[in-house]
């Protein structure tokens, strides 16, 4: 194993929140030869990531703070030490931060580095932790049980030996990955769930893309709910209540987190004014831009765009 490295800490939102795509999927830029990654990362409640899901598996460790997960419209407490779960189908998010700034290490990877490494039917049992995951799965490992400390050493042994250039790094990798997996599997084997709810939310994910790209190509404008309906051969009443059920979240609710998180793209990476920014993203409002931005970040877009840039100064 590679010596042990200093742990480098990165803005959760720099690398999360820009690879969200419209359809709400974080598109992780893995190495396409091996897709595992970890990385050390600082979430907080003004620079927060908007509800999403992704095609890999996910670990999260929470090394400090406290920090209330959301998947759908359930709520999870976690607290320093606790580990999160989460697959590839349920929308989720940090959804508040009860105590600041949380540091989590983040264990990204692909299904598909398990399936057909293992003898039959074995690649399936090391990921039925995340296939079966119903609306009523616990998400949450608690410190308590002793796991998720294990895990989070074995998430540090396989940072570093990331990125694995050698058949030896790419085999220490997997051998610390399915040690984690295996500590998961027995620790969740009395969880009854079935592959085919995993299945079904993927079908149901999948009914809904004409609406993400509905919303990615008319963010900027007016976007009603009639419209968006419309794409789902639906009537409103029954458009709202199958995305709700699929997201968590109201249409109108998850429109307003797309349209500010790309709000506070532009205010981190170009020279516009609030004022042109607002417009951007489909706000005739400035005021009601400026009170939607606070609700949902804790910040003013100045305050916003004054701390980035005093972060940038920094680094220069």
């Amino acid at each position: 194993m590679r010596r042990s490295q200093p742990l480098k800490w990165q803005p959760a939102f720099d690398l999360i929140e820009p690879q969200i795509n419209a359809d709400g999927i974080h598109l992780y830029p893995f190495e396409a030869a091996f897709p595992i990654d970890v990385r050390f990362l600082m979430f907080a409640q003004q620079a927060g990531i908007r509800m999403n899901r992704h095609d890999y598996f996910e670990l999260l460790y929470v090394r400090s703070g406290e920090v209330v997960y959301q998947v759908k419209d359930r709520y999870f407490r976690m607290k320093e030490g606790d580990l999160f779960v989460m697959g590839s189908v349920a929308m989720h998010r940090m959804a508040e931060y009860p105590k600041g700034k949380v540091k989590a290490a983040v264990l990204y990877f692909s299904p598909d580095l398990i399936r057909g490494n293992a003898p039959e039917g074995a690649d399936i049992e090391y990921l039925m932790p995340f296939l079966v995951q119903d609306d009523g799965f616990p998400h949450v490992v608690r410190a308590a049980t002793g796991i998720p400390g294990q895990v989070f050493d074995l998430m540090s042994r396989a940072a570093a030996e990331l990125p694995a250039g050698s058949n030896r790094g790419r085999l220490s990798v997997l051998t610390y990955l399915k040690m984690m997996l295996v500590l998961l599997v027995n620790h969740y084997s009395g969880y009854k769930g079935t592959e085919d709810v995993f299945h079904r939310k993927e079908r149901n994910l999948k009914r809904l893309r004409p609406v993400f790209e509905h919303i990615d190509a008319h963010y900027s404008g007016s976007i009603t709910l009639q419209e968006v309906a419309a794409c789902m051969h639906m009537s409103k009443s029954s458009f709202m209540r199958f995305f709700r059920n699929v997201t968590g979240e109201s249409f109108v609710a998850y429109l307003n987190h797309f349209r500010i998180s790309r709000a506070q793209i532009l205010l981190r990476t170009t020279d516009l004014s609030i004022a042109e920014i607002s417009q951007e993203v489909g706000f005739c409002d400035q005021s009601y831009f400026g009170m939607l931005f606070r609700k949902l970040t804790g910040q003013t877009p100045r305050e916003f765009k004054r701390e980035n840039e005093s972060r940038q100064a920094l680094r220069a």
